[in-house]
């Protein structure tokens, strides 16, 4: 009888734990609610100043995030970043409703895949997760044109190159099949003659760039713009 009840007691206890919030809600390092307060965030800026009507939206990991500049590059257009550090090309898909398609954009940049090859997915994966992204994106309107920025070399991650090379490649044979779409290159100009990354194009950590990297992009990028 007394085992019986320390049974009841623990499940009474584990039953408490959980509803107070001590326990993970998800042990998947995947989950999208890892990006929640940074969503949110972006959520509660749109409250306070309104985005522009049919913005540019670039969109994505951190090479979006810590584009500081993307205004200033690109002063004629209407730009919006809202990318988030870290981020896989199905959080872009989860969130999309929420910092993509509510502002009803003209033209939708992403860059992702980069940490989704990091983590250990195939390049089959970030092509079928681009397709999804899509697909929701013109779920919303079919009209909207999306460009899907290559994912770079980098110095931290050379050793996956070879795999991020098949899936620009898949990704890039997608975009050509359907006018809406658009792949844009910015793996080669990253390479120096050596046929590596060009190390001054990255701060200290070897995978995100310095000012000269997105200078890079922004000649580029630029030629793509309405």
């Amino acid at each position: 009888m007394h085992f019986r009840a320390f049974l009841m007691a623990a499940a009474l206890l584990a039953g408490l734990t959980s509803l107070h919030g001590a326990e993970p809600a998800s042990t998947n390092k995947f989950d999208p609610a890892r990006f929640e307060k940074e969503i949110a965030a972006f959520e509660a800026t749109d409250k306070t100043t309104k985005p522009p009507r049919r913005p540019i939206v670039f969109v994505g990991s951190s090479s979006i995030r810590k584009w500081t500049t993307l205004a200033e590059d690109f002063p004629k257009h209407k730009v919006m970043n809202r990318g988030f550090g870290g981020s896989h090309i199905s959080d872009s898909i989860a969130f999309a409703d929420r910092i993509v398609t509510p502002y009803k954009p003209s033209m939708v940049f992403m860059y992702a895949g980069d940490n989704d090859i990091g983590a250990g997915k195939s390049p089959e994966q970030v092509l079928a997760d681009f397709k999804t992204f899509v697909g929701k994106v013109h779920a919303a309107d079919k009209k909207v044109q999306i460009r899907y920025i290559a994912i770079k070399p980098s110095l931290k991650r050379w050793n996956l190159v070879e795999p991020i090379k098949v899936a620009n490649k898949l990704i890039a044979e997608y975009c050509a099949s359907d006018k809406r779409l658009g792949y844009i290159d910015i793996f080669t100009p990253m390479l120096g003659a050596d046929g590596k990354p060009v190390p001054e194009l990255f701060v200290k950590d070897g995978l995100h760039m310095t000012p000269e990297g997105y200078a890079i992009w922004t000649g580029v990028i630029k030629p793509y713009l309405p």
